[in-house]
Order: C-alpha cells, then structure tokens, then sequence
C-alpha cells in the first residue's frame, strides 16, 4: 500500500472514529436526557392519579382515575387491589380512557412498589412503558408514561448520525486526498529526480548538470530529503570528474607512451632484421635470437598501434565517414581468413546487392577482421564460422558466429573490456593482447552502433548494430552536429 493511500485511510479512518464517538455520545445522552424527563413527568402523573383516586366514590375506582386533569396522552393507569387489575386504563390522544386487557395489565403487577421509575416491556399492544407503583392504602397505583418518542427521537438522531458521518466520510475523503497529494507533490518530484538519475547514462560527469530537485526546504522533511539528494548528486558528479580526470590521464598517458614507442621498436626491428639478414657468419644461435627479437618487436608494434588506436578514439578521433561497401569488406575478410586459416570452415551469408553504410572503411574492415580472428583463434580446427550481413529497420546488423565450445558465462560481462582474456574453456592456439574485442566495441560505438554476443556451447554470435545514418556528436555549447564526410 502506497504512503498515499495510507495516509488517507488513516485521516478517513479517524474521521470515522470520532464522527462515531460523537455520534454514540450525543444518542446515549438525548436518551438519558429524555428518560429522565420521563421520570420527571411520571412523577407529576403519578401524584395526579392519586389525586384523581381520593376523588372516587364509595364504589371504588373507576376509569375515571386514568382521566385526571393535565395528565399527557398515552398516559397509563392500573389499580391493583389485591395483586389484581381492578381498573386499568390508557388515555388516548383525543383525551378519552381506553382499558387495557388483562395480559397487558400483566407485568405491571409484578412491578416493584418502591416509588422509583421501571421500564416494562407490555407487549405488542402497548410497547415500552416507563412505569412507577406507588401504594395506596391496601392497593397498589401503577402510573406509566410511554417511551415510544423517546426511542422515536433516539432513532431519528441515530439516522441524522450516519448522514452526517456518511457526508463527514465523503468530504474527509476528498479533502484528504487532496491535501495529501498536495503535501507529498514535491517527493513525486524527488522519486522523478531518481528515477530521471536512474535512466540517465552516467558515462560523463555532465549528465548530472541542471538534474537537482526543486524543493529544499529545510523546515519540511520532504525538503530535507530534498537537500540531501542534491547533496549526494552533487557528490556523485564531483566522484565521475574526478574518474573523469583520472581516465583523462590514464588515456593521455597510454597515447603520449604509444606514440614515443613507436620509433624505438620501429628502430629495434630494423636493426634486428638487418643484422639476421646479414648475420651469413654469426652463430646458429644468435641467429635465432635477432630472429626472435624481430618477432617480438613485431608483437609490440602491434599492440603499441592498438592502443594508440584506441586512445585516439577515446578522443573522438581517427575516424572518417564516407559510404562504406560492407559487403565487400566482409568478402575480403573472409578471404584473408580462408588463407589464414584453412582449417575453419568459413562461409558467407550476405545479401546478392552490395550493403552500403555510413563509416569508416579502415576501421569498419579491422572490426570484421578482429570479429573473424578472435572466432579463428578461440575454437578448434573444423569450426565452422559463418559471417553474415541482414537489414534491419533501422540500419545492417553484421553477425559472426561459430558452433565452437561457447564462453564462461561469467566472462561475457568482462568480453569486451581491455586486456581481457578468457579463461580456459576457450581455448588459445596462438597468442591474444586482449585488445582486438576492445577495438571492435571503440569502432562501432564512435560509428554510433553497438555490439553484442550471446554465447552458449555450440552456438556463439557476435553481433555488430550500424546505423542507417551517420551519428551526431556534441558540440562545445552542447548542441548536436552531423559527423563530418571524408
């Protein structure tokens, strides 16, 4: 249950609770009120009917004593001589003495005669009676006023009670919701921050500028929490420029060494090549070392090169867009990889027309390149491996995929980072810098696109997004402008 609702039912609740109190208060208290008025007029009508009797002739009472000057209507009156009705009557509205039967005579017999006010129940024909017996000489006078209005106006009230709580209910209701939703409007508008937060890519510091929330009262809670958020977004912000600042240097760093590399392996290779080609009279074995080191100094340029490569597209460089035939660059890897690796089954799954997208040629080849080598390099010999190219709606999706031993599920989150290499369930037959993955993912996102794999053993796929059109990037001011043509 929603705070908001809680908090209504609870404020409807309470108006309930009270609305019931007052209710039961003012019912229990219109009934005494009204009882004891009845207590006092039967007081008044009981010393009328003995009045009434001293009246009577020698013959005894008459109906007559239930008709004495001032007595209200309904009132009733009863002689008992002897433990039986004598005379009993009820004055009527019209002002005329009815008699009473004998069963409804009754249980006025078995009153207490204590001068003090009883309620009888005498039946259907007369209902409730607030009665008092009061002895005269060797009889006994039972007096009786009706209760009826009093319950009637007990009843009415009662219905008044639950009108007023039913309206009381609605409006409580009403006004409640709105002032509820009034008072917790600013925490929707934190929990749209959040959620605002939680949809945003958090990649750069500047995704959090201008995201704060309004309401930073600090006399509400709601504005504490308020504070407190922008407090801590603030503090994210200043946490991913300083990572921001940290990688910036990381990036500069890895660029700046790759670049100086270059020339002293350059130099090294050189003079490692030279010397074996001349080395007719050197040992077998130094040979073997300039051979060696010539190899390795290879190795180094290349990964030295992967990572100036990346670095510059960290900076948003080294790429030039122009209309691309992907079609024909995965025919000239697929070729390459026939020479390369003739133990691969490698087939083509392409359209029969030329597939033309927006990007770099170079870069786009090495991604094909590097997507085929790393199938070549982490399966065994007679994988087959299938590189196919398919439309969609809005851009090609290239696809490489093989029927090899699949990835440790647990290295996929880990694929596409740098220098990342898996474990033993994909086995390497030649070595790996853990970089070719990385440069796919860095080309394909400053192409605007995205890569991803899905692996379980005998089916794993690479698959490589390309927009239709070319990508816009960030200006200084923050505005959006298309990638420039080569």
């Amino acid at each position: 249950m929603t705070l908001r609702r809680r908090l209504v039912l609870s404020t409807v609740a309470l108006v309930v609770a009270v609305s019931a109190v007052i209710g039961a208060g003012s019912i229990i208290a219109l009934f005494s009120i009204q009882r004891s008025a009845i207590d006092q007029q039967l007081q008044y009508a009981t010393s009328r009917a003995q009045k009434s009797l001293q009246n009577q002739g020698p013959n005894g009472p008459s109906l007559e004593i239930g008709r004495p000057s001032g007595q209200a209507a309904g009132t009733l009156t009863v002689y008992f001589l002897n433990g039986n009705a004598a005379v009993g009557s009820v004055l009527d509205n019209a002002g005329d003495v009815d008699r009473i039967s004998s069963a409804a005579a009754r249980p006025l017999g078995e009153v207490t005669v204590d001068g003090a006010a009883h309620t009888v129940d005498l039946g259907s024909e007369l209902g409730r009676y607030r009665v008092t017996a009061a002895p005269v000489g060797p009889a006994v006078l039972v007096v009786g006023l009706p209760m009826a209005p009093v319950y009637e106006s007990v009843w009415k009230l009662l219905g008044v009670v639950l009108v007023v709580t039913a309206v009381a209910l609605l409006a409580a209701s009403a006004v409640a919701a709105a002032a509820v939703r009034r008072s917790l409007r600013p925490l929707d508008r934190v929990a749209e921050t959040a959620s605002a937060v939680a949809r945003m890519p958090l990649e750069r510091s500047e995704t959090l500028d201008g995201v704060r929330v309004p309401d930073t009262d600090p006399r509400t809670e709601v504005g504490r929490v308020g504070t407190a958020f922008n407090r801590m977004l603030g503090h994210i912000a200043g946490a991913m420029q300083a990572r921001e600042r940290s990688e910036q240097k990381v990036r500069q760093f890895v660029a700046d060494a790759s670049h100086e590399l270059r020339t002293p392996l350059a130099s090294v290779r050189g003079y490692a090549e030279l010397t074996r080609r001349m080395g007719a009279d050197l040992p077998p074995d130094v040979v073997y070392a300039m051979s060696r080191i010539e190899s390795e100094s290879v190795r180094m340029t290349s990964m030295v090169e992967d990572l100036l490569l990346l670095a510059r597209l960290d900076e948003g460089r080294e790429v030039q867009f122009a209309d691309v035939d992907l079609t024909g660059l995965v025919l000239d890897a697929v070729n390459d990889a026939h020479a390369a690796s003739p133990d691969h089954v490698i087939a083509l799954d392409v359209p029969s027309e030329p597939v033309v997208v927006p990007g770099d040629a170079a870069r786009l080849h090495q991604v094909v390149v590097n997507l085929v080598t790393n199938a070549r390099t982490h399966t065994p010999e007679g994988t087959r491996i299938t590189v196919g190219i398919h439309r969609v709606a809005d851009g090609v999706d290239l696809t490489v995929r093989d029927d090899g031993q699949g990835i440790d599920p647990e290295f996929l989150p880990k694929l596409f980072e740098r220098f990342a290499r898996a474990d033993s369930s994909r086995s390497r037959s030649a070595g790996s810098t853990g970089l070719g993955l990385a440069i796919v993912d860095a080309v394909v996102q400053a192409h605007g696109g995205r890569v991803a794999v899905a692996s379980v053993p005998g089916d794993t796929v690479f698959t490589v997004h390309l927009p239709a059109t070319r990508p816009a990037v960030a200006t200084a001011d923050g505005s959006a402008k298309a990638v420039p043509t080569a």
